[in-house]
C-alpha cells in the first residue's frame, strides 16, 4: 500500500482489506481520544487548520465481494478509498459536527458500561442537538461514518441493535444468566442438563411468534446451541413465519425457522452465522417474495452490504434460494400477480448493475423487469392453507434451489 494511503486513516490493520474490529471499550475510548488530541493538535499548530475526519467511503466503487477460500462463503468488503467530512464545506459541514457528537454519546455510552440502540441515540441526541439531528437516518448514517472512522465495529462502540427477529424450530439454546437459572425439561434433548446460571430455551416448544432475538451481540455470542435440524430456512415475512411455526413444519422437515421480518437487522444476521458456523452441516434456505425486494433481502443475507461492508464478512453465510423463483410462477395464478412498482424497478436496476448476483439470480431478476410483474408467497395461498408446507417440503426432498 502506498505510504500516504496508510497516513490518511488514523487507524490501519489489514493492507488489503478495510474491516471494523471488535474491539473492548478501553480500546474503543483510546482511539476516540486519539481522534481528539489530533484535532487539538492541528488546531493549535502554528499554522491551525480544522482537520477534515477521514472515512472509509461506502460507496460502490469502492466495494468488491470476497470469495471464501476454504468454504462457498462470499461477503461485501470495502476498499481503502478514503472520503472525507469536512467543517470548511458547506454541504458538509452538519455531517462533520454530526460525527464528533455522536462519537461523544458513544464515548460516555462506554464509560457508563452501558448499551444503547440507534433509537435511542436518536431521540437523545435530538433533544440535545435538534438543528443536527431531524431523523432516524441520519443518525444511522453517522454512526456508520463513526464506525469507518475508528474501525471498530457498532457493537463496539456501545451501540446494540434493535432486533425485530425471531427464530423458531428444532433447537435449543443454553442461555448464560447473571441470576438464578429457570429450567424447564425438553423433549428431544433430555441429555441436556442445566448449571446455576443457565437458562434452558426449547425452540421447538414455545408461541408461533417464535423466540424473540435479542439486539445484545454479546449475549447472543455466549448461547450455547444444540439441534438436529438439517436445514435452516429464512423467512422474508412474519405472517409467513407465523403460519409455518403453527403448523409445527420444522417437525415435518427437521429445520430452524428464522426471520427478521423484512430486511434482516444485524442481530438476527449474527445469529444466523452463529448457527451456520457451529452446525456446518446444515443447509440454510430463503423464502422470499418473487421480487427485486426479496433478492435484495436474500442477498443481504448471503453477501452483507456495502452501507455495513466493514462488517458484512463477520455475518455473511452460503444462502440458497429455494423461492419463490420464476419456475414457480406455472402454480401461480395470473389475478394475484402483481405489477412492479418503480421504486422495485429501481431496485432492480440498481442490483443487476451490482457485483454481487450470480448468473442465475441475474436471470430472474432479469425476467422481473421484463414481465412486470411481481409475486408474493401469500399467493400459494390460492390452493390452500396447508399448501404452503407442501410446497416447502417437495422443493427441499428435490433440492430445489439454487
Amino acid at each position: 500500500m502506498e505510504p500516504d494511503l496508510l497516513k490518511s486513516s488514523l487507524f490501519h490493520a489489514d493492507q488489503r482489506l478495510c474491516s471494523a474490529e471488535i474491539l473492548p471499550p478501553s480500546q474503543v475510548r483510546a482511539r476516540i481520544e486519539v481522534a481528539v488530541l489530533n484535532f487539538l493538535k492541528n488546531l493549535t499548530a502554528s499554522n491551525p487548520a480544522i482537520s477534515d475526519l477521514p472515512l472509509i467511503s461506502r460507496k460502490y466503487d469502492n466495494s468488491g465481494l470476497r470469495h471464501g477460500l476454504l468454504s462457498d462463503v462470499s461477503s461485501v468488503f470495502l476498499s481503502h478509498s478514503v472520503c472525507t467530512r469536512s467543517l470548511m464545506k458547506a454541504n458538509d459541514a452538519k455531517a462533520f459536527v454530526r460525527v464528533w457528537m455522536v462519537m461523544a454519546m458513544c464515548f460516555r455510552i462506554l464509560v457508563q458500561g452501558k448499551l444503547a440502540t440507534q433509537r435511542e441515540l436518536f431521540y437523545k441526541l435530538l433533544c440535545d442537538a435538534p438543528e443536527y439531528f431531524r431523523s432516524q437516518r441520519q443518525v444511522n448514517r453517522t454512526v456508520q461514518d463513526v464506525v469507518a472512522l475508528l474501525r471498530c465495529t457498532r457493537h463496539s462502540l456501545g451501540i446494540m441493535a434493535s432486533s425485530r427477529g425471531a427464530v423458531i424450530g428444532r433447537m435449543v439454546l443454553e442461555i448464560l444468566l447473571p441470576w438464578e437459572s429457570t429450567y424447564r425439561t425438553t423433549k428431544d434433548f433430555e441429555n441436556i442438563s442445566t448449571e446455576p446460571g443457565e437458562q434452558i430455551v426449547d425452540c421447538s416448544m414455545i408461541g408461533h411468534a417464535g423466540y424473540a432475538i435479542t439486539g445484545d451481540l454479546c449475549t447472543l455470542s455466549k448461547l450455547v446451541l444444540h439441534s438436529d435440524a438439517r436445514y435452516i430456512i429464512i423467512i422474508e415475512k412474519d405472517a409467513i413465519f407465523q403460519r409455518l411455526a403453527e403448523d409445527h413444519f420444522f417437525n415435518q422437515i427437521p429445520c430452524i425457522l428464522i426471520t427478521s421480518k423484512g430486511y434482516p437487522d444485524i442481530a438476527t444476521r449474527f445469529l444466523l452465522h452463529r448457527i451456520s458456523q457451529t452446525f456446518p452441516d446444515m443447509t440454510i434456505l430463503a423464502l422470499m417474495d418473487w421480487n427485486p425486494a426479496g433478492l435484495a433481502i436474500l442477498s443481504t443475507y448471503k453477501f452483507g452490504s456495502i452501507t455495513t461492508g466493514l462488517e458484512s464478512y463477520r455475518y455473511a453465510c452460503n444462502v440458497k434460494w429455494l423461492g419463490l423463483r420464476a419456475d414457480d410462477l406455472q402454480i401461480i395464478p395470473q389475478q394475484v400477480m402483481m405489477q412492479l412498482k418503480p421504486h422495485e424497478i429501481k431496485t432492480a436496476k440498481s442490483l443487476m448493475s451490482s457485483k454481487l448476483l450470480q448468473e442465475r439470480y441475474q436471470a430472474e431478476l432479469s425476467l422481473m423487469v421484463e414481465r412486470g410483474h411481481r409475486a408474493e408467497i401469500e399467493a400459494l395461498y390460492c390452493h390452500g392453507f396447508d399448501f404452503l408446507g407442501k410446497y416447502i417440503a417437495k422443493k427441499i426432498v428435490q433440492a430445489d434451489y439454487i
